[in-house]
């Protein structure tokens, strides 16, 4: 069956979906799911993309993937594709990969190096900053290359950590900033600008890109045999605070994080922008080091300054689009897009020393066996919870608050956002 034959055929304008969007939000039940169409409709999914998708800080991927003067990597944000490369002071720049003679892609490859970014279909070229350096004689003498030049998207990093945004102004007053900072505060034991990337992937999943990270946001559902790879390592709890957990666990807490900041290694919890950022240390599982089948080294080089392997895993929430493992040896990104209204790209990036040699100091099957699985169960589990949302007897349902806090705010942050963006009109 089709996306087209699951909604009303009628096809209103941009205006009546997005006060339709704010009519929905605005009558949402708290704690609840959200109603039907927010998950499986092509116009409501097209009001997520401008004011979600085109207008906040999205993550697209990390510094030590372009360590050099004319490395890139391109993605796809919708229907927007942009190029991220290191400029010739060693900057990270983001613009639109859309040439501007007739709007051809500029970069084709996912990956590359360049001197220079040449249009492949006219060869027109343009520098490391986005300068238009040649069109041709073509133009005439009244051209202007001045204005012409190719488009930016704003670019923030932190902690290795690069962020987009679309929009004609980034936002403002969301002590994203702040974010930022505590960023290169806690990932500086890491180093990332001595890592490499090791593996990369990216799964197809046939579900809107909320549920996605509803899954991401709650670990109700990983007992019952649906996590067996993960569960090997990981604890459930959110953190320290978590109502569900045991004294047992506060007291290995209290023994490692004393371990941690002996050795300068932050841990303690941070919290930015309404629940939209998050930073946490958390041990895994007694004896365990890392997220690998047996909980042993993926790889025997550890990173920047660590020197005790049992760091746990340090989890990095950056909504709407990524959650993050950062381990003594080895730390994992994940990166969400949407595609349409129910289909989205998940995207997972595994990084190493970059010293670390590939058969020597690790495997890559072993590397990413754990999360290889775990995000195909995920996938089967998201696009279950689409096709059963399809049904027409789908109606929001009630979240449990001592086990999908993180779903529900998710869904207050998104919903506070999308009308907040939606007043700006």
């Amino acid at each position: 069956m089709k996306e087209s034959d699951l909604i009303n055929t009628t096809c209103p304008t941009i205006e009546e979906a997005r006060k339709e969007m704010a009519n929905l939000l605005e009558g949402r039940e708290p704690n609840y799911s959200l109603p039907q169409s927010l998950y499986n409709d092509p116009h409501m999914f097209r009001v997520d993309m401008e004011e979600i998708f085109q207008k906040e800080w999205l993550f697209v991927g990390m510094t030590s993937e372009i360590p050099s003067k004319g490395d890139y990597f391109t993605v796809e944000i919708g229907q927007n594709p942009v190029l991220v490369v290191r400029d010739d002071e060693g900057n990270v720049q983001a613009f639109h990969n859309t040439c501007r003679h007739r709007g051809s892609k500029v970069c084709l490859e996912h990956r590359g190096k360049v001197a220079n970014l040449i249009c492949p279909y006219h060869k027109w070229a343009y520098d490391l900053k986005g300068n238009l350096l040649f069109a041709g004689t073509e133009m005439g003498d009244a051209f202007d290359m001045k204005k012409h030049g190719l488009k930016k998207a704003h670019t923030k990093v932190g902690g290795g950590f690069i962020f987009i945004c679309l929009a004609k102004e980034a936002p403002q007053g969301d002590d994203f900033d702040e974010y930022l900072k505590t960023m290169d505060e806690y990932m500086e034991p890491y180093d990332v600008e001595n890592t490499k990337l090791a593996v990369e992937s990216n799964m197809y999943e046939k579900a809107n890109w909320k549920l996605v990270i509803e899954n991401n946001r709650e670990c109700y559902h990983c007992h019952g045999g649906n996590h067996p790879e993960l569960l090997n390592t990981l604890l459930e709890w959110d953190d320290t605070n978590d109502p569900r957990a045991p004294q047992e666990f506060l007291d290995q807490y209290a023994r490692q994080s004393a371990e941690w900041e002996a050795e300068g290694i932050p841990h303690e919890r941070r919290d930015f922008g309404h629940h939209r950022n998050r930073i946490v240390r958390m041990p895994l599982q007694e004896g365990k080091k890392v997220m690998t089948l047996d909980g042993e080294a993926g790889c025997k080089k550890m990173l920047g300054r660590i020197k005790n392997p049992h760091l746990g895993s340090m989890r990095i929430l950056h909504l709407p689009n990524s959650w993050n493992h950062m381990q003594s040896d080895h730390f994992i990104v994940f990166r969400v897009l949407p595609i349409s209204a129910q289909e989205s790209i998940v995207t997972t990036k595994w990084f190493v020393h970059k010293d670390a040699v590939e058969g020597v100091d690790y495997d890559v099957e072993r590397l990413r066996l754990v999360w290889d699985a775990t995000n195909d169960q995920d996938r089967v589990l998201g696009e279950d919870n689409q096709s059963g949302i399809n049904s027409l007897a789908y109606e929001p349902g009630p979240y449990s608050e001592t086990f999908e806090f993180g779903v529900i705010n998710f869904l207050d942050w998104y919903s506070t956002t999308v009308q907040e963006n939606l007043k700006k009109k």
